[in-house]
């Protein structure tokens, strides 16, 4: 098996951002991104590359969002080269999973992941922060690397397989974000007299809205348990109103 010594990336979002600042340390980091911000990916440790010089590197990870997976796919499948290993890092795992067995070629390998971190809570350090493995078209000499790798960075390494880790996805994050984006929409804000436990629910809100609205409506719109996770939140609500009703009837 060829040590991976190149690194190919599709986007330069801030979690790309982030993968880069930690990964051009050990390995050739080249880069492909559609508004041509070569300075700024030269400034973390990365190349700019073509997509074709990108979708040429030993390991290729496509950091887009998971709405625009499936056609990235398809676009570079022609481009990749037999043994490449393709590793996404998408927050929901059983469609990107279906989708790279449909569409990349036989002959290139690929790694389902969600890393459990993001630019805000990984930007000092990587040590302790979660990451999830679902070994799907690989040998297990270039998982165990993977995996050996991942741990080398003390990072905190998961097996799971993508429907597990759909279905406690769909409560850790579907629904956290559910409820974050819920307290924005109603209004939540900080109080002179408040409590910790409102304090939470302020941070709450605060961690969901860094992300983009995209990444919230993909979550759900992706993860084939969120809809009966909010349902049954939304349930639990209307429940514990209606016994607030009864007392004070």
């Amino acid at each position: 098996m060829k040590k991976i010594s190149t690194i190919g990336i599709i986007g330069f979002g801030r979690f790309s951002q982030l993968m880069i600042q930690y990964l051009a340390d050990d390995f050739v980091v080249t880069v492909y991104d559609r508004q041509n911000r070569d300075k700024a990916i030269r400034q973390l440790g990365g190349h700019a590359g073509t997509l074709a010089e990108t979708c040429a590197r030993d390991l290729v990870i496509p950091a887009v969002p998971i709405s625009a997976m499936k056609s990235i796919l398809e676009k570079i499948s022609p481009l990749l080269k037999p043994a490449t290993m393709i590793v996404d890092v998408c927050s929901v795992k059983t469609y990107p999973v279906k989708w790279m067995t449909e569409l990349l070629p036989a002959d290139v390998a690929f790694l389902a992941t969600h890393p459990m971190f993001g630019p805000d809570s990984a930007v000092a350090t990587l040590a302790g922060q979660k990451i999830i493995l679902c070994p799907q078209r690989i040998d297990s000499k270039r998982y165990d690397c993977i995996r050996d790798y991942l741990k080398s960075r003390q990072l905190v390494v998961i097996k799971a397989t993508p429907e597990a880790h759909d279905k406690q996805m769909a409560a850790s994050l579907a629904l956290t974000h559910f409820i974050g984006r819920s307290l924005a929409e109603y209004g939540a804000k900080p109080l002179e007299i408040d409590t910790e436990g409102y304090k939470r629910l302020l941070y709450t809100l605060e961690t969901v809205t860094h992300d983009t609205w995209e990444l919230f409506i993909d979550m759900h719109k992706y993860n084939p348990f969120a809809k009966d996770v909010r349902d049954r939140f939304r349930t639990a609500v209307e429940r514990i109103e209606a016994q607030l009703q009864e007392t004070q009837e």
